[in-house]
C-alpha cells in the first residue's frame, strides 16, 4: 500500500469508527461472509490447523468451531479499529480488569513482571492495560513489514500510555527503567512463530511440534522478574476481562524453559476450553522440528 492508500485508509476508518460499535457489528457480519465464504481468507490453513490440533473432534465439530471463529474473527476487525474512539467512559464499560489486588502487591513490593499472553479473544485490549494499573506497560514487539499499517498500530497501542519496545531493546529498557525506579510489566505475546534462527527450543503444543521463544522466560529468569499470565476471556459481544494469573512469583533459579513451558501449557489449556477464539489463520505449524540424526 503506498502513501496515498494509506490515507485513503485512514480516513475511512476514521469516519466509520466514529459509529457506536452496535452498528459496527453489522459491517462485522457482512466481513464474515468474505473471510468465510467468498472470496474468503485462509481456510484451508484454519482447517488444516484445527483437524491437525483436535484429532479427536468430528468433522461437524471442527466445522462449528471453524465458523464462530471466523464470526470472531470479523469482530476482532471492528474493535480494533475502534480502539482509535474509544473513551475512557466507553473502556471502563466493556472491559474489566481482575485481580489488580496482585498487581498492586507486586508494585508495592517493587517487582518487575514478565506478561505473558497468546492471541486468544482480543488482545489489541490490552493496550488499554495502562488505565488500570500504576505499572508502565512496555510490549515487546516486532515491527510490521508495511510499515504505514505499522504507524497506524503503533499509534492506536500507545494511545492509552503503552510503551512499545523492539526485542533488541529490550534490556536497554530494564537497565535504564531500573535505574529511574520504573517497575514495569514487559508484556510477550508468547504464541508467535519464531524466525529460523530462533528456533532452538521445541514443545508439544495443541498436539504437535512447535517452536517456542524463550525470551520472555530469558528475561525473567535474568532480572528475578514474576511471570503473569494475561487471561483474555470475552464476556459478550465486544466486552471483555482480563484475568492476571500468577505463574511464578520469583524466577532466580528456574531456566527459560521451566518458564516457556508453563506459559505454553496455560494457554493451550485456556485455548481447549474455548478453540474459537485464537487465531487460527496464523501459519503457526509451517516449519517441521528437525531430526536429529543418531
Amino acid at each position: 500500500m503506498g502513501v496515498i492508500g494509506y490515507y485513503i485508509f485512514y480516513a475511512i476508518n476514521w469516519i466509520l469508527t466514529l459509529l457506536p460499535l452496535r452498528l459496527l457489528y453489522v459491517f462485522s457480519d457482512f466481513i464474515f461472509l468474505l473471510l468465510y465464504y467468498f472470496p474468503s481468507y485462509r481456510r484451508k490453513i484454519v482447517e488444516t490447523n484445527l483437524k491437525n490440533s483436535f484429532p479427536e473432534k468430528t468433522s461437524q465439530e471442527l466445522k462449528d468451531i471453524e465458523k464462530k471463529f471466523y464470526h470472531h474473527f470479523a469482530d476482532i476487525f471492528v474493535e480494533i479499529f475502534k480502539l482509535s474512539h474509544m473513551s475512557n467512559a466507553q473502556l471502563t464499560k466493556r472491559l474489566k480488569v481482575n485481580n489488580l489486588q496482585l498487581l498492586d502487591k507486586l508494585f508495592e513490593e517493587k517487582r518487575d513482571i514478565v506478561g505473558i499472553l497468546g492471541h486468544y479473544n482480543n488482545w489489541e485490549w490490552l493496550t488499554f492495560f495502562p488505565f488500570f494499573t500504576k505499572y508502565k506497560i512496555a510490549s515487546i514487539y516486532k515491527p510490521l513489514q508495511n510499515k504505514f499499517f505499522n504507524r497506524f498500530f503503533n499509534s492506536t497501542r500507545t494511545r492509552k500510555g503503552m510503551v512499545l519496545t523492539p526485542m533488541s531493546n529490550i534490556v536497554r529498557e530494564i537497565i535504564n527503567d531500573r535505574k529511574n525506579n520504573i517497575w514495569t510489566i514487559y508484556a510477550f505475546i508468547s504464541d508467535q512463530s519464531p524466525v529460523i534462527s530462533d528456533m532452538t527450543y521445541w514443545t508439544t503444543f495443541l498436539n504437535q511440534d512447535t517452536p517456542v521463544y524463550t525470551g520472555a522466560g530469558k528475561i525473567a529468569m535474568k532480572y528475578d522478574m514474576a511471570v503473569l499470565f494475561f487471561n483474555i476471556q470475552k464476556t459478550g459481544r465486544g466486552f471483555y476481562e482480563i484475568n492476571a494469573e500468577l505463574l511464578f512469583d520469583h524466577t532466580t533459579g528456574l531456566t527459560e524453559f521451566q518458564i516457556t513451558e508453563a506459559h505454553v501449557r496455560r494457554l493451550a489449556e485456556i485455548i481447549k476450553e474455548k478453540p474459537e477464539f485464537w487465531l487460527w489463520t496464523h501459519r503457526r505449524w509451517k516449519h517441521k522440528r528437525p531430526v536429529r540424526n543418531e
